[in-house]
């Protein structure tokens, strides 16, 4: 068995967003996609939107990894910005979200994947079911040889998080679940699918993580509506990227759809 070379990280640009949020222009959050390879194989952890993205991931690739195979790509959960997992979402959301072929069509459905581990060069990467994250049956992978966790959407890096599908108490009590089970595999390295670009990968995303949910829940409690919802946790956490994510889980929140975004007035 040969010793895992390296794990790397390609960040993505924000994509332009078609439809206004907030009545303003918008941008989806920077994505990751993480490369796990040694000297002959490769396994790609999650993969971008858009076709652009997918042709700048695979010249990456074949520069920072020249003559690897790419044995698997593994996806953490069923998200459109992972890949597209869910044929009612597209049309609903992604095609609104990013119009005039921009995303590949046909989508090809992902193998469900019969074991909790599959091994790169003889070493093991871990499947491990957390739960409900900012999504339903949530994944994050685990290499015990490189003491490294790629936590899909379960850990954020310096960007505001989605609470559009966690939109209750019992569901983000079910994400802080998750963060406790990443934590408890003493990992050195926790790589978050949306990070600030630049940012570092580090063990400490798990915990400012988990003192955004406990802040948003918080938060929820004190604001009587999605605009004073919005407004209180952009004043929390200034320094993250893409503000306008807060609008999914200010709405949903509120009993409202998260994936319909308006001008101010029509959800104050």
């Amino acid at each position: 068995m040969t010793p895992f070379h390296k794990a790397d990280v390609w960040v993505s640009s924000r994509l332009p967003i078609a439809i206004q949020r907030d009545g303003q222009e918008s941008a989806f959050s920077p994505i990751t996609c993480t490369l796990i390879h040694g000297t002959t194989e490769a396994v790609l952890v999650d993969t971008p939107i858009s076709i652009a993205q997918a042709e700048e991931l695979i010249h990456w690739i074949e520069e920072t990894a020249p003559s690897i195979s790419l044995k698997y790509i593994y996806i953490t959960h069923g998200h459109g910005d992972h890949y597209q997992l869910r044929p009612k979402t597209i049309d609903h959301v992604w095609l609104r979200f990013f119009p005039g072929n921009q995303i590949y069509q046909p989508q090809q459905t992902a193998e469900a994947w019969q074991s909790d581990v599959f091994t790169v060069e003889g070493h093991e990467c871990r499947i491990i079911e957390v739960g409900h994250s900012d999504t339903h049956d949530t994944t994050v992978l685990y290499v015990p040889d490189l003491r490294l966790v790629v936590a899909g959407d379960v850990v954020y890096g310096d960007v505001h998080q989605f609470f559009g599908e966690a939109n209750t108490t019992a569901k983000r009590a079910e994400w802080l679940r998750a963060l406790d089970t990443t934590e408890s595999l003493d990992p050195h390295i926790v790589i978050a699918r949306h990070k600030r670009p630049g940012g570092v990968d580090g063990v400490f995303n798990v915990q400012t993580t988990r003192e955004y949910i406990m802040s948003f829940e918080g938060a929820v409690k004190e604001t009587s509506g999605p605009m004073e919802l919005y407004t209180k946790m952009q004043s929390l956490f200034l320094w993250r990227i893409n503000p306008h994510a807060i609008l999914a889980g200010a709405m949903a929140a509120f009993g409202q759809d998260a994936y319909e975004f308006g001008q101010k007035s029509s959800w104050i």
